[in-house]
């Protein structure tokens, strides 16, 4: 049987606790507030950026993006070309099927069929952790089916299941990638797709349907107000389907009550004290900055995407990683690396003999266009070269060469060419199911060597 249990216990206890925080408001000095606001912001960011995705998909009907609904999938089957500007630095490895769950009301069940292929659903919280996934690394190829339970929810594991995956977030997002083996595989990505199935537990066991949760009333996101002092009305917002809190971030949560930040609560920057509401806004400028220097430090994936406990509420290097790839998955599903060139001067990626992405699954390197980052429109239609390339010609001494330009390289050399814009371009590596050598640091990309002129 089902249990909806939504301890009315624990949520007077919330309840008292949004009011405790909320009441240090009051007292704080400007000085304080700026701190406050800067560590607040940094935060909050990965979730304002998730959020920012959750409003496209899911309160916006009119978006391009809309998914339909929650516990719905929206499936990507074809692969993307340089007139798709869906996303940046799209992915012609595995196209994404997304769908967000609402855990208030009942778990909800994931079932998948036996994959003929590589896949992984990677299942995001609110706050942007990587709390669960489902796939041919995680779980194997076999079918089936698998409870997805929010944080509140205290039923026993019906038959049939699984695995359990806890969220500590009410509203959690699935964003499932499906290899494609090429071009002419359209038909077998959108099989396995066919196959997936989201249906509340209630359905799945064929029982009584749990009262629904209240309907949510999603504020329009606004992305000048996302990054001002009106983060703290999202935030807010957010942290009601995040109840009760984490217990590691008791502390933090106190602190930021200071300067009006409590879940569920309302926020209004105009009623402030005018000496703490500009403080707060330079705390805001001060996160600014802080996660700017950051990035511009930050030169790999290793470490960035993961669960709270691999991540230990780190929250800058979380806010770094929202930035820099929104979703990235952990470092054990798939290795991510990049360099920056110009087309107008010829380059080449050397892989010594044995030396080649040390992938359990397959690896790739996709060129973007800068700074729009974008496929790049070129004659030979051509936007990735992997080990799943056809034609792709080894060196005599069974090593492999690239080359990336905007001119021809010559006709012998064609096969192992990815053409470049005149100009500059982004080149990201992909590798899924690396080694522990690609993870561990001790296995490298070879350099971007650019050809003498």
């Amino acid at each position: 049987m089902i249990r909806r249990r939504l301890l009315p216990v624990a949520a007077v206890l919330a309840i008292a606790f949004s009011a405790a925080l909320g009441a240090h408001a009051a007292a704080v000095t400007p000085a304080d507030a700026r701190k406050i606001a800067r560590d607040a912001y940094l935060y909050a960011f990965p979730m304002l950026e998730n959020y920012k995705t959750l409003a496209k998909q899911i309160a916006d009907p009119k978006s391009p993006e809309y998914v339909g609904g929650f516990g719905r999938y929206r499936h990507y089957a074809e692969p993307f070309t340089p007139a798709n500007h869906d996303v940046v630095t799209p992915n012609n490895d595995t196209p994404y099927s997304w769908a967000w769950l609402d855990l208030r009301a009942q778990p909800w069940v994931l079932s998948v069929p036996k994959a003929d292929r590589y896949y992984v659903a990677q299942w995001i919280d609110l706050f942007t952790y990587n709390f669960a996934y489902v796939g041919s690394r995680a779980t194997g190829d076999e079918a089936g089916n698998y409870l997805f339970v929010g944080p509140r929810w205290m039923g026993k594991t019906p038959p049939g299941i699984k695995q359990v995956f806890r969220s500590e977030t009410d509203l959690v997002l699935s964003l499932t990638r499906t290899a494609l083996k090429g071009p002419d595989d359209v038909a077998g990505v959108k099989a396995f797709q066919a196959g997936l199935k989201l249906q509340p537990l209630s359905a799945f066991l064929g029982g009584p349907v749990p009262p629904a949760a209240p309907a949510i009333a999603f504020p329009p996101y606004d992305a000048a107000r996302a990054k001002s002092i009106d983060f703290i009305t999202y935030l807010n917002f957010l942290l009601q389907f995040a109840q009760p809190p984490n217990a590691s971030e008791a502390g933090s949560l106190k602190r930021f009550a200071q300067i009006g930040i409590a879940p569920g609560k309302a926020f209004d920057a105009a009623r402030l004290d005018p000496a703490v509401r500009t403080a707060i806004e330079a705390g805001v400028a001060d996160a600014q900055k802080q996660l700017a220097d950051a990035i511009a430090v930050t030169h790999s994936s290793n470490g960035l995407f993961g669960s709270r406990a691999a991540q230990k509420n780190d929250y800058l290097r979380r806010a770094v990683a929202a930035a820099m790839g929104l979703y990235g998955n952990d470092l054990a599903e798939a290795w991510y690396g990049g360099y920056v060139g110009d087309g107008t001067k010829p380059a080449t990626i050397h892989f010594a003999k044995g030396q080649l992405p040390p992938a359990k699954f397959f690896w790739s390197l996709t060129l973007y266009t800068l700074p729009d980052r974008f496929l790049y429109a070129n004659e030979i239609e051509r936007h990735s070269l992997g080990d799943r390339t056809p034609g792709l010609q080894k060196d005599a001494d069974g090593g492999l060469t690239l080359y990336l330009s905007h001119e021809s390289p010559g006709e012998e050399k064609k096969s192992n060419w990815l053409p470049a814009p005149a100009g500059p371009y982004s080149l990201i590596t992909r590798i899924y199911g690396p080694s522990e050598a690609a993870m561990s640091g001790a296995w490298k990309m070879p350099p971007l060597a650019v050809s003498a002129p």
